[in-house]
């Protein structure tokens, strides 16, 4: 097992949300792109949200995030991992994103949403502490990783659908912000 980088942050100035995973899969990181494993349904509900659907070039999905004020990161720079599932992550091994630095350079954020449980739970364990501002208004999503198959990619799109990710009113800045 080696150490293995996440990817810097998708993220305008003008971002609202901020989708959070945990750590990209073996599939992203030699892809060098977010959610690149074909059975993965990010892209795929992206494409039914705002039109960023997995056979556009990744540039153009990209750019289709940034248009709708959608920034995309991973809650990990870097770990020790065997395999792509989080599960396989050595615990002591973990370094976080540097958080309070992109928030201070981010302001514009007002919502984050988790892509899964492991995620939030990341999140939670090696990000929340370090931060001195109170977190902003979250909510878990259903995992889009194939692994999470539990879940048919209807239920998970319906899930994503009704979370609020898209919706302006849920843009503004929360009361003591």
């Amino acid at each position: 097992m080696s150490r293995i980088q996440g990817f810097p942050p998708i993220a305008d100035a003008d971002a609202r949300v901020l989708i959070l995973g945990s750590m990209p899969g073996l599939a992203s990181l030699r892809a060098g792109e977010y959610y690149a494993h074909p059975r993965n349904a990010f892209w795929p509900i992206m494409g039914a949200l705002i039109g960023a659907a997995p056979a556009l070039p990744y540039a153009v999905r990209v750019a289709l995030l940034r248009t709708h004020g959608i920034a995309l990161w991973d809650v990990l720079a870097s770990c020790v991992r065997s395999g792509s599932l989080d599960a396989g992550i050595e615990p002591g091994s973990v370094i976080a994103n540097d958080f309070a630095s992109f928030f201070r350079t981010h302001t514009a954020i007002r919502r984050i949403y988790f892509n899964g449980a492991a995620a939030e739970a990341s999140f939670r364990r090696h990000v929340l502490p370090g931060l001195a501002s109170p977190i902003l208004p979250h909510h878990r999503l259903p995992s889009t990783s194939p692994a999470h198959a539990a879940m048919s990619f209807e239920r998970k799109l319906a899930a994503w659908r009704v979370s609020g990710l898209l919706d302006p009113l849920a843009d503004q800045a929360p009361a003591g912000w």
